[in-house]
């Protein structure tokens, strides 16, 4: 008896433990890890959620990025190697999420083990070009690599990435071969179009709009059937002949597999608010993006599951393959 006694007595005194450790949480600083080089749109929107998200907690949230392999690397790094406490949580996309583990099937079961908290913007990609083309319209692009198939490149932040499958859904549905060249992150390709080495972006908004605004690149279009709000001057595909494409791409955090529900639910809370901030509206507007929250954790899981389907059914269509 007095053996059972006491295994229920240390039990007890574990729930009380967790229970007052989930009541402290946080008690000091939460990395935010992001799985593209700063500059893009992850980093930006990243950055932007982190600022507000630390008022929100009272604790730093720390931005950390790991670029490569189209994000893989730090959506990895947060399945396998980050504890289930937390203080490390991941900003990603459907590259992360659902592409990826969709051309390397070997990394799929930690990466979609991870624990969904929140999606937190929605932007369309931007079309744009080197302004020393001549290029001045999706139909000037379209006429123009159709006179050079094979010769025409476009940059993107990554294999998977959604820039990459952005320009290859463009490919099927214009009936051009651009050539797909990556880079490690949203800022390096599109200074490769800027540079003239590369022709071609489907870029993130916060990418490419201050170089469109500056001059140094051409925007053709948005990358959905309507004009953006947010991108007022630049027409929709619709507007520009092709009705049918509607490609896009979201943000949303993410938690190390095991991270208790208490946990997720804290940090579901303070982004709701964090993002509803005014500022934080107002500096992703500049960018095109808008904030787009989940009603509870469980509604962006239901969410990632239908999203996942089209995705994956894009990278089997597009036969796209990681390097």
């Amino acid at each position: 008896m007095k053996k059972i006694f006491k295994l229920i007595s240390a039990l007890a005194l574990s729930g009380v433990c967790a229970a007052a450790s989930a009541q402290a949480y946080p008690n000091r600083p939460i990395r935010l890890i992001i799985g593209f080089t700063p500059g893009g749109a992850a980093d930006f929107s990243g950055r932007t959620a982190a600022d507000a998200l630390s008022k929100v907690l009272g604790q730093p949230v720390v931005v950390e990025n790991k670029p490569g392999a189209g994000s893989s690397l730090a959506a990895e790094f947060v399945a396998r190697n980050s504890a289930p406490d937390g203080y490390t949580i991941l900003i990603a996309s459907p590259s992360s999420i659902s592409v990826n583990p969709a051309l390397s099937p070997k990394q799929s079961h930690s990466v979609q083990n991870l624990v969904p908290i929140t999606k937190i913007t929605n932007a369309p990609l931007i079309l744009a070009v080197s302004p020393n083309l001549g290029i001045n319209s999706v139909a000037d692009l379209v006429a123009t690599a159709k006179k050079s198939p094979g010769k025409f490149n476009y940059a993107s932040s990554g294999n998977g990435s959604a820039p990459h499958l952005g320009g290859v859904y463009f490919n099927r549905t214009a009936d051009i071969d651009m050539q797909h060249i990556p880079f490690k992150g949203g800022a390096q390709a599109v200074q490769s179009v800027i540079a003239g080495d590369v022709q071609v972006t489907f870029g993130t908004p916060p990418s490419v709009l201050p170089f469109i605004k500056a001059n140094r690149m051409r925007g053709l279009a948005v990358s959905t059937p309507q004009r953006s709000p947010f991108a007022p001057d630049l027409p929709g595909m619709a507007e520009s002949g092709y009705p049918q494409f509607n490609f896009g791409f979201w943000y949303g955090f993410f938690a190390p597999p095991g991270t208790p529900p208490d946990i997720v639910k804290k940090l579901f809370d303070a982004t709701t608010v964090a993002m509803q901030r005014p500022e934080v509206k107002t500096a992703l507007a500049r960018e095109a993006t808008e904030v787009a929250l989940s009603a509870s954790p469980e509604e962006f899981s239901a969410f990632l599951r239908e999203d996942s389907k089209l995705w994956v059914k894009l990278v089997k269509d597009s036969g796209a393959t990681v390097d």
